[in-house]
């Protein structure tokens, strides 16, 4: 059994990774539903919390049948991080997630997310001082390192691990990779196989399908495997992955009835939760992945993409049948 502190996850965990304007409500309700053990807000600046900003305060609602779930913080200064975790505990999460991991040059060349992976005592300075500052599980998600030259992960994950945190995922690429090549999951092993470390291990990284999971676990013994950009349209992956890992066979792709009722309530949600404008448009990011493998489908992609009101877009989901067949998998 993996746990997180007191929290329970089961025998191998699927968690479902913080990912920027995907990760939000609407979308984390889909991802329950179809089988994620565990899951994250969108990453949060802690710049942003303690000045009250609106997007960032508003990325802190979380609902009951969520859980359990972490807020994810970030930033570079740790007297804001501290006071950022405490703005998080307000919200009534599970976990406090740090984000060390994020490679986007506005955040990380500023020394907050991967940034920090270029200074590795603040990163452990930072991490004791906000498990010191909530009684919450800390978590932390980050990289091998910043550069092929200071893959240092083994090393900072016993230093966090000895300051407090009980969890630790991995993304098995380098800040400057980003997310090209293949991500190298024998260094997460390594830390896995650490005699010192007592935590549970998370992988990330390039799991796209449901064999891959079973040969990573296999191959690299981690606790539990994080889950992102297969599952963005996808939300059906989490399920997919637990049943071939379970039985050895697949579940039958999801139907277009079946899709077509995911993405309504997807965008049901949005709306409800960002408004008629907002909702509708961030929307827009995830149409091509639901209806991925569909033959001849641009068209209607064209008109979910440009369509400006709810009743325009339900009519076109209405119009999408059962008829079209979808291209083997």
């Amino acid at each position: 059994m993996v746990k997180i502190g007191n929290i329970s996850l089961g025998n191998f965990p699927l968690l479902l990774a913080p990912m920027e304007d995907v990760s939000d409500p609407p979308f984390r309700a889909l991802c329950k539903k179809y089988g994620a053990d565990m899951m994250y807000t969108e990453f949060i600046s802690s710049e942003g919390l303690i000045r009250d900003a609106v997007k960032s305060v508003q990325k802190l609602d979380i609902f009951e049948y969520e859980r359990p779930i972490g807020i994810q913080i970030f930033g570079s200064e740790i007297s804001s991080m501290r006071k950022a975790t405490e703005v998080c505990q307000s919200a009534n999460p599970d976990i406090i997630d740090i984000n060390y991991g994020c490679p986007v040059k506005k955040v990380a060349c500023k020394g907050a997310g991967a940034g920090i992976l270029q200074d590795i005592p603040k990163m452990v300075e930072m991490t004791k001082e906000i498990v010191n500052s909530t009684n919450l599980p800390v978590t932390v998600k980050t990289r091998l390192g910043w550069d092929e030259n200071s893959k240092y992960i083994v090393e900072a994950a016993e230093r966090l691990q000895d300051v407090g945190i009980q969890a630790i995922s991995i993304h098995g690429r380098t800040r400057a990779q980003m997310y090209k090549g293949e991500a190298d999951w024998s260094l997460i092993a390594d830390v896995k196989n650490n005699p010192r470390m007592n935590i549970p291990v998370f992988g990330n990284g390039d799991i796209d399908s449901p064999e891959k999971a079973l040969r990573y676990k296999n191959k690299y013994g981690v606790d539990g495997i994080m889950i992102g950009r297969a599952s963005i349209g996808n939300p059906w992956f989490f399920n997919q992955v637990k049943h071939f890992l379970k039985t050895g066979d697949h579940l039958p792709l999801p139907s277009i009835e079946e899709r077509v009722k995911v993405v309504k309530e997807h965008l049901d949600f949005s709306i409800k939760w960002k408004g008629d404008r907002l909702g509708i448009v961030e929307m827009r990011r995830h149409y091509a992945n639901y209806f991925k493998g569909i033959p001849n489908f641009k068209p209607i992609r064209t008109q979910l993409v440009t369509l400006e009101t709810s009743e325009e877009l339900y009519d076109v989901l209405n119009s999408i049948t059962n008829k079209i067949e979808l291209e083997p998998a």
